[in-house]
């Protein structure tokens, strides 16, 4: 006893704080290496960096990579002199799956955007309110549409679709591979007759919002008054699970028995080579492209593919992914195995929801089959607890853990993990209306993910841009409504995934899982560099890496993303407008790939003064 009485009395001497609160609900706080004594992210859904800032015009001196400055589109919306770059191809995907499938050549016009179930006209018809053919272009989806609470189709956003879409860096399958695959199969066949119609897709995933023309004005204001990441992407191709996890863990969600990976059910296994009898050409060749088994699950089939064992090259998708990584002129991330996939591990790499409720119960299996197995990963939540640091995840709808319809369980990291669901930690997970109390309270944790309702977090399907604009223009006004809290606090705004949205910016491999496309990043703080455009790569692991140097902590664990390193970027040209749209994305690719930021960049804390919100 008296050793152990000594060995706690030297911590103390060394870590006095760390010890002093060893919960994260309320003790005092580690000091911060700077001078943000709070974090709050807000994670919005589903639109990528030129869905919403493509028309985006920076404050003087500032340039952005964007479908403007590229002249992609005017500043109108219209097609410019170079919409050719942005020209999307019809492939062919004969008897495998492969992210680089065979081009036939441009769409002659794009098939109009499909409707869906929000929008009053199902979700396997045209939408009404667009053309039924538009130019091979992106367009202005407010052209058509009003910007203010209008809902419009969602494109898909799924792990091997991406890669599709993504086709190696070229950018140019986002309808052809929406429209053959749909939202995926959950093994049933593809429906007669098969057409980018009957797929509830068409060419949705190429429309953007038009700052130029009055759209997102909150944003806009944001951008201009504090600062904008172009260079900022989600880290797992595909959907929303999986990149939620990822801001949570700098890792991969796995199927686990016993404590252990194990072989999922086979219809949860994913198998994105294209079925028999799929789309064929108008002279009757088989082009197919619609996946055997990819879904969010069919309870009557028990069908709903979202696991794959990326370390085996004969598993279907595999080989294509692996390959590709291969002949990179870098070696990609590899600390948990070849592209950071272990052996006999079937990894989810889409949406299911936590087998935990809320109230911390586990949910059967056998009942629930399309349930993430509960997950051992290190979180940041358990990181920042070790260190005596504050935190808490507030979802909106979550009304004291009887959540509601609005509260999105799989947009929740810690909701998967036993860490946190079966201890105490628990009650860091709040709603929405408790971050408010903590904001007048002058209590709120130093680390706080903030979470919309699924009515407001801007999904397209069933939200809007315009709403999950609203949310984050009232709780930006919240948070400086306190002086107290704002002279340190940091603000980052972002969006999970790209949602299936095109996206004309440089997409860095880091391993199996992505990353994939640009997303938008705004910083709103004090120490934000005021109308300042960062061309730094970042990607959803820089929050993780943000937090650790912040609070000097270290990597999760040995194998997630926040052990890479700071990237070494080129030094970003005094004129860009003299650089060609190809020598200029070269400013954009880290030198000593693979490689994230911290984001400290986008912060100036030589201020000697805190400036009034404006």
């Amino acid at each position: 006893m008296a050793v152990f009485r000594l060995f706690r009395l030297s911590l103390l001497v060394l870590f006095p704080i760390a010890l002093l609160s060893p919960q994260a609900e309320g003790g005092v706080p580690q000091t911060p290496v700077t001078l943000i004594r709070h974090v709050i992210i807000i994670i919005g859904e589903n639109h990528s960096f030129d869905n919403m800032f493509g028309g985006f015009v920076p404050a003087k001196k500032q340039f952005v990579w964007n479908l403007l400055s590229e002249k992609i589109i005017r500043p109108d919306g219209s097609p410019g002199p170079n919409a050719f770059l942005a020209r999307q191809m019809e492939a062919m995907d004969v008897d495998r799956y492969r992210i680089g499938p065979k081009i036939l050549g441009p769409y002659p016009d794009l098939p109009g955007p499909a409707g869906d179930k929000a929008g009053g006209w199902g979700g396997r018809k045209r939408d009404p309110r667009f053309p039924d053919k538009l130019p091979n272009a992106p367009f202005p989806i407010t052209r058509y549409v009003p910007y203010r609470n209008s809902v419009v189709g969602s494109p898909v956003h799924r792990f091997f679709q991406m890669w599709q879409q993504i086709d190696k860096g070229r950018m140019d399958l986002f309808p052809w591979v929406a429209t053959t695959t749909g939202d995926g199969s959950d093994g049933k066949s593809p429906p007669v007759p098969f057409d980018s119609g009957t797929t509830g897709q068409g060419s949705v995933s190429m429309g953007f919002y038009n700052m130029g023309e009055g759209d997102e004005p909150v944003f806009a204001r944001l951008s201009r008054t504090y600062a904008l990441a172009d260079n900022y992407h989600q880290t797992v191709m595909g959907g929303t699970g999986a990149n939620h996890i990822a801001l949570g863990t700098a890792d991969m969600a796995y199927y686990i028995q016993n404590g252990h990976p194990a072989i999922p059910p086979a219809g949860q296994i994913e198998n994105p080579d294209p079925q028999e009898g799929g789309l064929k050409s108008p002279a009757g060749k088989f082009e197919g492209n619609y996946y055997t088994n990819d879904g969010y699950g069919n309870r009557s089939n028990r069908m709903g593919g979202n696991y794959v064992a990326c370390a085996d090259l004969q598993e279907p998708g595999v080989r294509s992914i692996r390959n590709y990584l291969s002949h990179l002129p870098y070696r990609v991330f590899d600390a948990g195995g070849p592209a950071n996939c272990a052996p006999h591990t079937y990894y989810l790499v889409n949406n299911y929801d936590p087998a935990y409720d809320s109230r911390g119960r586990k949910l059967s299996l056998l009942k629930n089959p399309f349930l993430v197995s509960p997950q051992s990963l290190p979180t940041i939540g358990d990181s920042l607890t070790a260190h005596g640091i504050s935190w808490g995840y507030f979802g909106q709808g979550w009304n004291r853990g009887n959540p509601t319809r609005d509260y999105c369980p799989h947009c929740n990291p810690f909701q998967f993990e036993t860490s946190i669901m079966r201890t105490t930690l628990r009650k860091n997970i709040r709603g929405y209306r408790d971050f408010v109390l903590e904001i007048k309270k002058g209590t709120l944790p130093s680390v706080s993910f903030l979470k919309p309702g699924n009515r407001q977090n801007g999904h397209p399907g069933y939200s809007s841009l315009s709403i999950f604009e609203r949310f984050v223009k009232k709780t930006v006004s919240l948070v400086q409504s306190h002086p107290e809290i704002w002279k340190n606090t940091a603000i980052f705004i972002t969006l999970d995934e790209g949602g299936g949205y095109y996206d004309s910016g440089y997409v860095q491999p880091i391993s199996f899982f992505g990353d994939g496309t640009r997303v938008p990043l705004i910083v709103v703080s004090p120490f934000a560099r005021r109308g300042f455009v960062d061309h730094t790569y970042y990607d959803h692991v820089s929050l993780i890496k943000f937090i650790e140097k912040n609070w000097r902590l270290g990597p999760l664990s040995s194998r997630s993303l926040d052990n890479l390193p700071d990237p070494v970027m080129p030094h970003f040209p005094a004129r860009p407008d003299l650089s060609g749209p190809e020598k200029l994305r070269s400013f954009y690719i880290p030198r000593n790939r693979p490689a994230i930021g911290d984001l400290s960049n986008l912060f100036d804390f030589s201020r000697k003064t805190i400036p009034s919100p404006p």
